[in-house]
C-alpha cells in the first residue's frame, strides 16, 4: 500500500528532525501582512527572508515545514494553467528544508538523495537534475560546484545546465535569491525523458529545486551578495504524493479525492473521471484547487474586494463559480458549501482551518450570491457578443476580437467585469478590445464629469474660492432646516458643460446647474461621513433653485443645484428662503444618532480597542468602518443590535457642547476618529449624560458606559426618535478593518417585517411535498437574494433552506436511480424506433445525469447518427448532444448544436466537437428545441 498524502507530508518532516538535527516550524500566513512586495507567500522561504538579508536571527539555524502558497499573481501566477494540466495549482504545498548560514549544497543534494531513494524508494534511474548554466548579463558564473555533487549519484547524461529562468529562483522582483538545483521524475515507460527536462511536460516533472541563497536583488535590479550563505529546498507536495502513490495526475491522489467527492455532493454532477480535455472534469479540477485557494486565503486574514490581493481572490472566486454554471449546471450558489471539506482534510496539518470556518463560508455565500445575480445575464449576452464578434472576423484577423462597445455594456449596464470577459474570450479562442474599452470608460467619466459630479467639478470650487473674496458661512442647521433671511448677499456659479467646471457668473437660465453661496446656511454640508442635505433656495427674483447635494470648501459652503423656474441674476438675487428637504435630514440624523449609539455597542460586545476607521450616514441606511481583524459572529451582532434597540427604547436624550479640545479630550470614554485632527474648539455629543456634568469631573469611571464623541453632525434630540435599528451587512473592507450596515426606523421595521414574512414562508414548508419544496426553495431563495433583510433573519432562514435543501438531496438521491432506470427504458425504446444520420428525442423526468445514461444507450445502438437529446426535470432543462467524427468532418459539432438549441430553452452550454451539454429554465419550449436541433443538423449535413 502507498503512503497516504498525510503520511508522506509527515515522512518528510520526521526526516529532517531525526535525521539531520532540524527544527520543525509552523507554515507563515499565506497571506503576508508585513511584506507589500508580496501578493501572497509564494515560497517556504518567505517567512526567513529578515534572516537572509542579515535583517534578523532565530534560535535555530535548520528549519523543516510545509509551507501554505498561493500563485495566483505577480511574478509567479499559475492561475491560467489550473484545470489544464495535472500539475499546476494556485494553492499548493511547499515541503521546505533550510539551512540559515549553517549547511550549504552538499548536505542539501546528500539528504534530498537519501530522502528520494533510500527511504521512499524512488527507482534512481528515474531521477534527473539541472543547475544554473550561468549569465553573462549578470557576470554569473555556471554552478560547476552543484553539477559536480550530483556526479556522486547521477550519470553526466541526466545532469542538465538550466538558464535563468529555470535555475536561478528569486522570490519576485526583489529580495534574496540564488542558483538552484531542481531534481525531476521521468514518468516516461522507457526512461527517455531527458529531452523534457525543463519543457513543462508531464511526463519529467520537477519535484524538488534546491535553492542557494547567495545574493539580494535590489530596488535597482542589481545583484549584492548576502552577509551568509543559506539553503532553501522547496518539494511540490502535491507532486511527490501523486508519484509516490504511482499516480500521474496530481488530482488522482487523496488529496484531491475527498473535494471531488464534496463537489459532486454539492452540485449533483456526474463523479470525477480524471480526463484532461473532458470539460466536467476540468471544471471539478478548476472548483477543487480554488475552494483550497480562498479557504486558506480568508482563514488567514484576506478578503475579496476591488484591489490587490482582494481583487485577484475574488477573479480566482468567479472563476470557480462560473465553470460550476456553464459546465456543471448548477444554478445555485454552492461554491461556499465545500470549505468544510477542506478543513476536514487539512486541518490537522494547519489547526489554524478550524478556528472560524463559518466566517470563511459565510463571505464566499456573500460573494457567490453577489456574482450569481450578474453571471446568468452576462453569459447570455457575452454569447451574443460573440456571436457578433465571429461575423466580424475578416482580412488579416487571425483571431475573432469582442468589441470595446459590447465589453463596456456587460461591465457598465449589467455589471460584468472586464477581466471575466477577457478569460470567456480566452477560452473561445477570442480576444477583448481593451484599449477601445478603457476609452469608453474615460468618455463616461468625463461625461459624469459634465454634470456637475465629477472631481475635476468640485476642485473648480476650490479654484473660485482662492480667486474671489467669498465670506465664511455660518451653518445655523442644528436647530433648523429652514431660513427665512433678512436681506444678504449671494453669490452664484454656473457650471459650464463643455468644461464640466463651475465659472462666475452674471445669470443662470432655468435648466442650467449652478453653484450658490450665502453667508448663512441651515443646510448641512457633506462632513464626517454625513451627507450633504438637499432642499430648495428661493431668490426674491422668482428664481428658484433645487439643491442637489451641499459641500463645504474651506470655510465656504456651496449649495450645488439646478436653477428649476425664472432666472438667477447674480447683480440683485437675494435670497429669500432656504429650505432643507426636512424628511431627509430626519433620516439622516436618526442614521447619525444610531451610528453613535452603535460605536459604543460594538465596543462592548465586539472589540473594546475598536476604532473608527470610517463612515457614511445617508437618509436610506448607515455604513461603520471599525479596526477589527475578523469577522463580527452571529452571537455578538445579535448582542450589538440588542444594545441599540435598548436604548432607542430608554429615549436617551441627545446633547451637543462645544468647548475647548485640551479640555475634552480628558473626558473618560471619549470616542474620536482614527487619525482625525481636530481643532482647538470641538462639538462634544453625548448620549445620556450631560456635557457639563463630563467637563467638570471628566476622569469618572462612569463615563466610560456612555456614548461621547467629537462630532459637528447633526443629530436627533434624543434616540426615541429613531424607532428601531437592524444590521443589514457585515464585512471586510482591508486588513483589520471590517465594515457594518444598518438600517433604523421605518426601513428596519420594514426588513424586519419581510424576514419575518420570508421565515413564516419558509416555516409552512416543512410539510411540503418535495417537488412542491423544490419551486418554493427557488422562489424564496431569489426572494432573499432581491430583498434587504436583518442579518440575523438572514441567518435563520439560511439555516432552514438548508435543511429544506438537505431534504430535498436526499429525496433526489432516492428518486435518482430509479428516474436513471426509467430513463434507460426510454432511450432503449427511442432506439428502436429511430434511424437515419440525425436523432433527436425527448426524455420526460430525465436531468442531466440521467440524460447521459440514455444517451449512451441510444449511442450503442446508432453509432453512425448525430444524436440530441432533451429532458426535464425539477422544472430544469438538460440537453445532451453526441456527435460521430464522420459527422463532424460534414459540419456537425455537439458544442455548436446544443449552443444554439440551448437558448430557446432559457439557458446555455457548449463542449467539444463530439460530445456537449447544456442547461434551461423553459420545459414548455423543449419540443420547439428539438424542431430547431433537427433544422439546425439537417443544414449542416
Amino acid at each position: 500500500m502507498p503512503p497516504t498524502a498525510n503520511e508522506i507530508r509527515q515522512q518528510f518532516i520526521d526526516y529532517f528532525v531525526d535525521k539531520a538535527g532540524h527544527t520543525a516550524v509552523p507554515s507563515s500566513p499565506v497571506v503576508p501582512h508585513d511584506d507589500p512586495t508580496l501578493l501572497f507567500t509564494n515560497a517556504g522561504m518567505n517567512q526567513f527572508k529578515d534572516v537572509f538579508l542579515g535583517q534578523g536571527n532565530r534560535e535555530y539555524v535548520r528549519a523543516v515545514d510545509t509551507q501554505k502558497c498561493i500563485r495566483a499573481g505577480g511574478k509567479h501566477n499559475d492561475l491560467d494553467d489550473v484545470g489544464k494540466d495535472t500539475y499546476h495549482h494556485t494553492f499548493f504545498e511547499m515541503l521546505g528544508n533550510w539551512s540559515l548560514g549553517d549547511y550549504f549544497k552538499a548536505e542539501a543534494i546528500d539528504w534530498a538523495w537519501d530522502l528520494l531513494v533510500n527511504v521512499w524508494g524512488l527507482d534512481p534511474n528515474r531521477l534527473h537534475a539541472t543547475y544554473f548554466e550561468g549569465d553573462v548579463a549578470e557576470d554569473l558564473e555556471p554552478d560547476e560546484e552543484a553539477r559536480e555533487l550530483w556526479l556522486k549519484y547521477l550519470p553526466a547524461e541526466r545532469i542538465h545546465p538550466g538558464n535563468k529562468k529555470d535555475n536561478f529562483w528569486e522570490m519576485g522582483d526583489t529580495g534574496p535569491c540564488g542558483p538552484c538545483s531542481e531534481i525531476h521524475y521521468d514518468r516516461t515507460p522507457d526512461f527517455s525523458g531527458a529531452k523534457l527536462v525543463n519543457a513543462d511536460d508531464p511526463r519529467v516533472i520537477e519535484i524538488w529545486n534546491l535553492v542557494f541563497i547567495q545574493f539580494n536583488r535590489g530596488a535597482d535590479s542589481r545583484l549584492t551578495p548576502l552577509p551568509a550563505k543559506h539553503v532553501d529546498t522547496g518539494m511540490g507536495y502535491e507532486r511527490i504524493v501523486a508519484v509516490l502513490q504511482g499516480k500521474d495526475s496530481n488530482y488522482d491522489t487523496d488529496v484531491f479525492a475527498p473535494l471531488f467527492e464534496a463537489i459532486r455532493e454539492a452540485t449533483g454532477a456526474a463523479p470525477y473521471t480524471g480526463e484532461l480535455e473532458k470539460p466536467e472534469d476540468v471544471a471539478y479540477r478548476v472548483i477543487a484547487d480554488h475552494i483550497r485557494c480562498l479557504t486558506f486565503a480568508l482563514t488567514d486574514g484576506a478578503h475579496c474586494s476591488n484591489e490587490g490581493r482582494g481583487y485577484v481572490l475574488r477573479r480566482i472566486l468567479r472563476r470557480a463559480v462560473r465553470y460550476g454554471r456553464q459546465t456543471l449546471g448548477v444554478q445555485e450558489p454552492f461554491f461556499y458549501k465545500l470549505v468544510p471539506a477542506v478543513v476536514d482534510t487539512m486541518g490537522d496539518a494547519f489547526p489554524e482551518l478550524k478556528k472560524n470556518p463559518d466566517a470563511v463560508a459565510a463571505e464566499l455565500q456573500d460573494e457567490e450570491d453577489s456574482f450569481g445575480k450578474t453571471l446568468d445575464r452576462g453569459i447570455a449576452l457575452f454569447d451574443e457578443a460573440a456571436d457578433r464578434a465571429k461575423h466580424r472576423l475578416a482580412g488579416d484577423a487571425k483571431r475573432p476580437r469582442i468589441s470595446a462597445e459590447d465589453a463596456f455594456q456587460l461591465h457598465d449596464t449589467y455589471g460584468f467585469p472586464l477581466d471575466l470577459t477577457q478569460l470567456m474570450a480566452e477560452e473561445r479562442g477570442m480576444t477583448v478590445d481593451v484599449d477601445g474599452f478603457n476609452r469608453l470608460m474615460e468618455e463616461a467619466r468625463e461625461r459624469s464629469r459634465g454634470e456637475g459630479g465629477g472631481s475635476d467639478a468640485r476642485a473648480s470650487l476650490n479654484d473660485i474660492v482662492q480667486q474671489h473674496d467669498l465670506p465664511a458661512t455660518e451653518f445655523v442647521g442644528y436647530d433648523t432646516t429652514e431660513l427665512m433671511p433678512t436681506p444678504m448677499a449671494m453669490r452664484i456659479f454656473r457650471l459650464d458643460n463643455n468644461g464640466g467646471l463651475y465659472q462666475n457668473a452674471d445669470t443662470i437660465e432655468m435648466g442650467e446647474a449652478c453653484a450658490v453661496v450665502v453667508e448663512k446656511t441651515p443646510f448641512y454640508a457633506e462632513a464626517g461621513g454625513q451627507v450633504g442635505d438637499t432642499g430648495v433656495i428661493q431668490v426674491n427674483c422668482g428664481g428658484r433653485v433645487q439643491v442637489h447635494d451641499t459641500i463645504k470648501v474651506g470655510d465656504v459652503t456651496f449649495h450645488l443645484g439646478e436653477v428649476v423656474s425664472g432666472t438667477l441674476a447674480g447683480g440683485d438675487a437675494v435670497p429669500t428662503a432656504l429650505a432643507v428637504d426636512r424628511e431627509r435630514r430626519a433620516k439622516i440624523m436618526a442614521n447619525h444618532t444610531t451610528t453613535h449609539v452603535m460605536n459604543r455597542a460594538l465596543r462592548s460586545h465586539v472589540n473594546p480597542e475598536a476604532d473608527q476607521r470610517g463612515s457614511l450616514v445617508d437618509p436610506d441606511k448607515l455604513r461603520f468602518d471599525f479596526s477589527h481583524g475578523k469577522a463580527v459572529t452571529p452571537e455578538q451582532i445579535d448582542a450589538v443590535e440588542k444594545q441599540v434597540n435598548d436604548d432607542i427604547a430608554a429615549d436617551l436624550t441627545v446633547y451637543a457642547k462645544v468647548a475647548p479640545q485640551d479640555e475634552a479630550i480628558k473626558i473618560n470614554g471619549l470616542r474620536a476618529v482614527f487619525g482625525e485632527k481636530y481643532p482647538p474648539k470641538v462639538r462634544v455629543v453625548s448620549i445620556g449624560v450631560n456635557p457639563d456634568d463630563l467637563l467638570a469631573d471628566p476622569a469618572n469611571s462612569e463615563w466610560g458606559g456612555y456614548s461621547i464623541e467629537f462630532c459637528g453632525g447633526t443629530h436627533l434630540p434624543s434616540t426615541g426618535v429613531a424607532e428601531g435599528f437592524c444590521f443589514v451587512g457585515e464585512e471586510a473592507v482591508g486588513k483589520g478593518v471590517r465594515r457594518v450596515t444598518a438600517l433604523t426606523g421605518a426601513a428596519a421595521h420594514e426588513a424586519t417585517a419581510m424576514g419575518e414574512r420570508l421565515l413564516n414562508r419558509v416555516q409552512a414548508l416543512s410539510d411540503a411535498a418535495v417537488e412542491e419544496l423544490r419551486k418554493q426553495v427557488d422562489a424564496v431563495q431569489r426572494e432573499i437574494d432581491e430583498t434587504t433583510l436583518p442579518l440575523s433573519i438572514k441567518a435563520r432562514l439560511r439555516e432552514s433552506l438548508d435543511a429544506l435543501n438537505k431534504r430535498i438531496k436526499e429525496a433526489s438521491k432516492a428518486r435518482g436511480k430509479e428516474s436513471e432506470e426509467q430513463v434507460v427504458v426510454a432511450a432503449r425504446a427511442i432506439a428502436d424506433e429511430s434511424d437515419g444520420p440525425v436523432i433527436t428525442a425527448r426524455i420526460d423526468d430525465a436531468d442531466g445525469k440521467s440524460i447521459l445514461a440514455g444517451m449512451d444507450v441510444i449511442k450503442k445502438r446508432h453509432p453512425e447518427s448525430a444524436i440530441l437529446l432533451a429532458g426535464a426535470a425539477s422544472g430544469k432543462v438538460a440537453l445532451a448532444a453526441a456527435v460521430p467524427k464522420p459527422l463532424i468532418g460534414k459540419g456537425l459539432k455537439a458544442g455548436d448544436w446544443v449552443k444554439h438549441v440551448a437558448p430557446i430553452v432559457g439557458g446555455g452550454g457548449g463542449g467539444r466537437p463530439d460530445s456537449a451539454q447544456a442547461g434551461g429554465k423553459d420545459p414548455g419550449k423543449i419540443d420547439e428545441a428539438l424542431s430547431a436541433a433537427e433544422a439546425f443538423a439537417t443544414e449542416k449535413l
